[in-house]
């Protein structure tokens, strides 16, 4: 795979990044949501061989190529399958011009301060060197901030740049994800602190480095206009964190220069129990929606 060439697609491209890395934690509800009741699977290997069949199904539909998606977020054991008898990494890129990434985190850490910072990762240095094997250019890792707590925003966003400056020491882009809850009465406020320890780290890392940044939707729009034109971001991506597909699709058309990186809400609409037809007219349908929200600023 040609690393150029995704850091191309990923810089210039038009389209969004798909989520396809619901983790053990949340894929029981992402199965529900695709009409998959519990009742169906016995055992956690099941439970992934049904939440590969969606992926595997989403990624094969017709609609979803590089032409609209240009990158997608793979779970570790959605790395390590095949699609199409092909690995994941090397379908998706190959077969449909999206560049493949890897949630590398390994879950949240108690709240602390209003935030959540991610549990250790003793394993990220031989997971990083396995995705590179495996074609994967870049890596994904989620924190959360619910409160508008300095203490706390700043703990995640240094743990969060500690981490990437690992990854991009294998070669990997680090997508940077401290997520900001959207429900919390505080969310402007905690998005200004965020900018801000945002900005500081960006601005001290080297001139040769970059990371992507997969930020909520700010409650103030264009508030990440700065980050989005940052000369160490190469890209910034949005994640509907529990709107509706068309609540987030209209909050991110507000927002120019960020695109999409949806995971329900990409979803959102799916059923196991729709024919081929059927679900290939869905899903390209939520693409087409995502795809102009996303080039509309």
């Amino acid at each position: 795979m040609s690393n150029h060439a995704q850091a191309e697609k990923i810089t210039a491209g038009q389209g969004f990044i798909a989520a396809l890395d619901q983790s053990g934690g949340s894929t029981p509800k992402a199965l529900r949501l695709y009409g998959v009741e519990e009742s169906a699977y016995s055992t956690d290997a099941e439970m992934f061989d049904l939440i590969h069949g969606m992926r595997s199904r989403i990624a094969q539909a017709p609609a979803f190529t590089g032409d609209k998606v240009v990158g997608a977020i793979l779970f570790e054991m959605t790395m390590d399958r095949d699609i199409d008898g092909q690995p994941s990494p090397t379908f998706l890129w190959e077969q449909r011009g999206v560049v493949p990434f890897l949630k590398v985190d390994k879950g949240l850490a108690d709240e602390e301060n209003g935030c959540q910072v991610m549990k250790p990762m003793p394993e990220l240095d031989a997971l990083c060197e396995r995705a590179v094997g495996k074609g994967v250019f870049g890596t994904k890792m989620r924190s959360v901030i619910s409160a508008a707590n300095a203490d706390g925003i700043k703990a995640v966003v240094a743990q969060q740049f500690e981490v990437g400056k690992q990854i991009i020491g294998h070669g990997l882009m680090p997508i940077i994800e401290p997520e900001v809850t959207i429900t919390i009465a505080d969310k402007a406020e905690a998005e200004d602190l965020l900018l801000a320890e945002l900005t500081g780290e960006l601005d001290a890392l080297p001139e040769d480095q970059q990371v992507m940044l997969k930020l909520s939707l700010p409650n103030k729009a264009n508030q990440y206009q700065s980050l989005v034109n940052h000369p160490r971001v190469m890209k910034v991506v949005a994640l509907s964190g529990g709107y509706s597909r068309e609540e987030a699709n209209a909050k991110l058309a507000e927002n120019t220069g960020m695109i999409a990186s949806f995971s329900r809400a990409l979803t959102e609409g799916l059923s196991a129990q729709q024919s081929d037809d059927e679900f290939a007219a869905t899903i390209a349908d939520s693409i087409e929606g995502i795809y102009q929200a996303s080039i509309a600023g």
